[in-house]
């Protein structure tokens, strides 16, 4: 699935989409396994409540399953003004 990251969690991971393989059930689970990845991911996922998430582009939760998702995007909250 492609995995988009947005405003500051992609200045800390460094890159602004990738393809990630693989079997989480759900947001969280993928969370996890991308903080496992390297200490850039870790920092950028340290605190999940600063941050969104949207599957297929519709705003979603961290306990939605994947099953089918083709795009999961992670971004900080958005502010209006």
């Amino acid at each position: 699935m492609d995995v988009l990251y947005f405003a500051w969690v992609r200045e800390r991971i460094g890159l602004p989409k990738e393809k990630v393989e693989t079997q989480a059930p759900n947001v969280a689970a993928l969370v996890e396994e991308l903080r496992a990845r390297e200490p850039r991911y870790a920092a950028a996922f340290e605190d999940v409540t600063a941050l969104r998430v949207a599957l297929d582009q519709e705003l979603s939760d961290f306990d939605a399953p994947l099953e089918g998702v083709r795009e999961v995007a992670f971004f900080p909250p958005m502010t209006g003004g």
